[in-house]
């Protein structure tokens, strides 16, 4: 039988730079392919799925083992195009304790038990399922642009349950930094229950 294989953009150990788990070390998993692309998306590049970078599981599993890496961020591209259970079972099953975390726009179910950690960053061309709203979700992070997108925000989180105890974030976007920043500031103090995320990995200039 064929190996698993996924197309990876990018292999790299880093710290998280953004959202709740800010400042940990992580070993980021980059997958190509993606089919909402937003126009401010930083990630363009990984959009396209190419052929020749498609990587076997085993050699994915390889290059965590020999990092000797507790936390791994899934990432995009869209990783929930594409069933990451072989991926993540493998991940597990090597006994070192790591901790699965995945970014996604929630517009495909997330049903992999394995994964610890699920952050949803929805966007309007294509918005979360419900279903992920219901039972898979850690945190949402909404990128804010302009004014709009704090109604936006709210109307996402008005479908997380609340038994989810779910981390609510809002983030810059960072073309437009400057301008929505103070706007956040005083959107996040007259609504607690926001808290701000900031692209720290962009502002120490790290990958």
């Amino acid at each position: 039988m064929k190996e698993v294989s996924f197309p990876i953009k990018e292999f790299f150990y880093s710290l998280q730079g953004e959202g709740f788990h800010s400042g940990i070390a992580a070993y980021f998993i980059r997958f190509e392919g993606c089919d909402i692309r937003c126009n401010w998306c930083d990630t363009k590049y990984s959009w396209k799925i190419k052929k020749e970078d498609f990587i076997p599981i085993k050699e994915i599993i390889a290059n965590i083992r020999r990092k000797k890496v507790k936390n791994i961020i899934i990432t995009g591209g869209e990783p929930m195009m594409w069933d990451l259970s072989p991926l993540t079972k493998g991940i597990k099953n090597m006994g070192l304790g790591c901790k699965i975390h995945v970014e996604t726009s929630g517009s495909y179910l997330i049903k992999d038990k394995n994964i610890d950690w699920v952050t949803i960053s929805p966007k309007k061309n294509r918005l979360p399922l419900d279903e992920n709203y219901k039972k898979r979700i850690h945190e949402l992070k909404v990128i804010i642009f302009n004014e709009d997108d704090f109604l936006f925000a709210e109307k996402q989180a008005s479908f997380v349950k609340k038994k989810q105890n779910c981390i609510f974030s809002l983030q810059p976007e960072w073309n437009n930094f400057n301008y929505i920043i103070p706007k956040i500031i005083t959107y996040i103090k007259e609504n607690p229950k926001w808290r701000l995320s900031l692209q720290i990995h962009k502002i120490i200039n790290i990958p």
